[in-house]
């Protein structure tokens, strides 16, 4: 269930964003915004009495430091990316960056590696690609551009990898609510900054609209990272299995959400790689 709601909030995230540039809205203004909403979300789910220095004492702290930093990294990154090298060029970095974390598991974690789920996996990776590809574009691709994706893909994989180990390793099962709040106030306030050097340059122009979207974002936010958390926190799935499920739904339900509500075209190999992605899923949680 909570895999389930987590694969729901967070290609949601991509239709909120979706939704705020065909709006016009501020983006940047609005994940900012997103950022301290989320934080008082996960203030609110905390049901322990909050002291700030044994947040800070906290086993968990410096990996949350280290989350919330790259929480801001990686979106501007991915924004980079995708307006440089395209759309489709960005979502297969950042998706195929599951191997990252699905690796560490198995020598972390002594995950199982069998026949079938070695093969769902790969068959996992060609379904992000085949689903993620667009009809040819203007955009051009060089040796030199190939830092971005490979950034992406790093820090996609970093991510998933550190709120893994960070979650197991030293977050009390209480405690996921204020561990996700800790990631998103330190990123919010490093979105502070960003938007204080754009003042100082004369670049910063007060959105309105991106007051609202970021309150919707920041809902949606908090819970994709809440409920991913609990997934990983299960029992009965080893988490290259939850890794696995979630990415390739996210991608697979993001396309056919863009065909449905967007009016986005999808190509014979987008819908091959939705059709390879249900078997690959297959596979991997029956393993």
């Amino acid at each position: 269930m909570f895999l389930i709601l987590s694969i729901c909030a967070s290609t949601l995230i991509f239709v909120i964003f979706k939704v705020v540039g065909k709006q016009n809205i501020n983006t940047l203004q609005t994940i900012v915004f997103n950022y301290f909403t989320a934080f008082a979300c996960g203030i609110l789910s905390y049901e322990a009495p909050i002291v700030v220095t044994d947040v800070i004492q906290s086993k968990w702290f410096f990996g949350a430091i280290f989350l919330g930093f790259l929480f801001v990294t990686i979106f501007n990154v991915m924004a980079l990316t995708a307006q440089r090298l395209g759309l489709s060029v960005a979502s297969v970095a950042s998706k195929m960056s599951v191997v990252i974390p699905i690796i560490f598991g198995l020598f972390a974690y002594n995950e199982n590696l069998g026949l079938q789920k070695a093969l769902g996996i790969l068959l996992a990776l060609v379904a992000v690609y085949l689903a993620s590809l667009k009809a040819k574009s203007n955009e051009k691709f060089s040796i030199k551009s190939l830092w971005l994706p490979l950034l992406l893909f790093l820090g996609s994989g970093t991510i998933d990898t550190t709120i893994k180990y960070v979650e197991t390793t030293f977050v009390p099962e209480n405690g996921i609510p204020i561990f996700s709040a800790s990631i998103f106030l330190i990123a919010g306030l490093i979105g502070i900054g960003m938007l204080s050097a754009k003042a100082i340059q004369k670049q910063f122009t007060f959105d309105p609209k991106s007051l609202i979207s970021g309150f919707i974002l920041g809902i949606v936010n908090y819970y994709s990272i809440y409920t991913l958390l609990k997934a990983l926190n299960a029992d009965n799935f080893e988490s290259s299995t939850i890794f696995t499920v979630n990415n390739v739904s996210i991608v697979m339900l993001s396309t056919l959400l863009g065909l449905l509500f967007f009016k986005e075209r999808l190509l014979l190999k987008n819908w091959i790689g939705i059709g390879v992605a249900v078997i690959a899923i297959l596979l991997v949680t029956s393993a």
